[in-house]
């Protein structure tokens, strides 16, 4: 089969590759139809080699066709259409029954002390081939993939595997109040979905920012208040706080992570280590804080006292430095955590089988062959040609 594969920083590519085979009992193996590209694949594009090896297949965000079922999988059969979770979790272990599907412990990768295996993401979280692919193997048959009805395009269904999730997971999180007010860092897909999913669900005032202007005139076409970074410069506070009743936003959303603008320290301990041996440099991002840290800083310092920070954008580094004492001092509270998909399945689900308020029937920017992966890495990471959200048909 053709498949996505990492060889090197900013180096990727559509290679032929053997074919996933059922392996365990409850199996089963999917036949690709799309498959996202998720902002954070952009993080094993540029910093995280330490983890990878060549001919690692990436990849999270797929759907596809149940081609073939392991003896044990009773739930599915062959021609079911199907999403497949970004983690990849058992349903039924201490963790899975408590919705907490990204801790699930079957899947645990203990030996980094990690959450639950996720698929196409490093050694960090199992090394497990992953769906920018046109087959897939998916392990825990009955309870992992979830059964979408026929008929609707891909589109409709396909961000169930992780940008609808992570995003309705961080406006949970963030705990707007009704009629209340959320500012929204970042308007890549998270960002952009978090905006969508915060009004629809009742927030009064969603600002979005960002400093891509394509981002943030797609948020105002959804009837957000957008600022650009940019523009704003130093007043970004003041101006966040004179659409918020001159307090701060009730929550803010840090949709970015570790891939913001802003600490040029940080940027240059990113680019060292891939620089240096597999083993130093895996050493250095797992014991030394390399993030670049401005947008969490930043959403710190917007959100109000009392208030609450959801952090959906991913952090890589272990010892990042953090202003506690002002946390401590403004009474915040913060929550992260990577998605857990089958959590929210049952609230979003009736949101795309019921017409389309979250608008994910045109919420991608671009729809290319697999084959031109590559130079949609490299599109997506310098944000050229308006990219926010890019699928793939293998």
């Amino acid at each position: 089969m053709r498949a996505l594969t990492w060889h090197g920083k900013r180096d990727v590519r559509v290679d032929t590759v053997p074919d996933p085979v059922v392996r365990d009992a409850d199996d089963v193996i999917v036949k690709v139809t799309t498959t996202g590209l998720c902002g954070s694949d952009l993080h094993l594009y540029e910093v995280l080699g330490a983890f990878l090896d060549a001919g690692d297949i990436l990849g999270h965000e797929p759907m596809g066709v149940v081609e073939e079922v392991g003896p044990a999988v009773t739930a599915l059969r062959p021609g079911d259409r199907v999403v497949v979770p970004f983690n990849i979790s058992c349903g039924t272990c201490f963790m899975c029954a408590r919705g907490l599907h990204s801790q699930c412990e079957t899947t645990q990768v203990r030996e980094h002390g990690n959450g639950a295996s996720l698929f196409g993401y490093t050694k960090l979280y199992g090394q497990v081939p992953g769906g920018q692919a046109e087959y897939l193997r998916v392990p825990f048959g009955n309870n992992l993939p979830i059964p979408v009805p026929d008929g609707p395009s891909d589109e409709r269904f396909v961000y169930l595997s992780d940008v609808l999730p992570t995003a309705w997971q961080a406006v949970e999180y963030a705990d707007v109040p009704p009629g209340g007010s959320v500012a929204v860092l970042g308007l890549g897909p998270i960002g952009d979905m978090s905006c969508r999913i915060a009004a629809h669900r009742g927030a009064s005032t969603v600002i979005g920012i960002d400093l891509v202007p394509e981002r943030l005139e797609r948020a105002r076409r959804r009837g957000m208040h957008t600022l650009d970074v940019q523009e704003c410069g130093d007043g970004l506070t003041d101006a966040v706080r004179a659409l918020t009743g001159g307090r701060g936003p009730d929550a803010v959303i840090d949709a970015v992570g570790m891939e913001a603008h802003g600490s040029r320290v940080a940027a240059a301990a990113q680019g060292l280590t891939t620089l240096l041996p597999d083993a130093l440099a895996a050493a250095m991002m797992k014991r030394a804080g390399v993030d670049r840290l401005s947008a969490l800083y930043t959403a710190i310092d917007l959100v109000r006292r009392g208030g609450t920070i959801s952090v959906s954008g991913v952090y890589g580094g272990a010892a990042d430095p953090l202003p506690l004492l002002t946390m401590f001092d403004k009474q915040l509270q913060l929550r992260m955590g990577q998605a857990n998909v089958h959590r929210w399945v049952d609230d979003i689900l009736p949101l795309l089988t019921d017409g389309d308020p979250l608008g994910v029937d045109d919420f991608a920017t671009h729809r290319l062959p697999l084959e031109q992966a590559p130079d949609a890495y490299e599109m997506f990471q310098k944000k050229r040609d308006g990219a926010v959200k890019v699928l793939f048909t293998p």
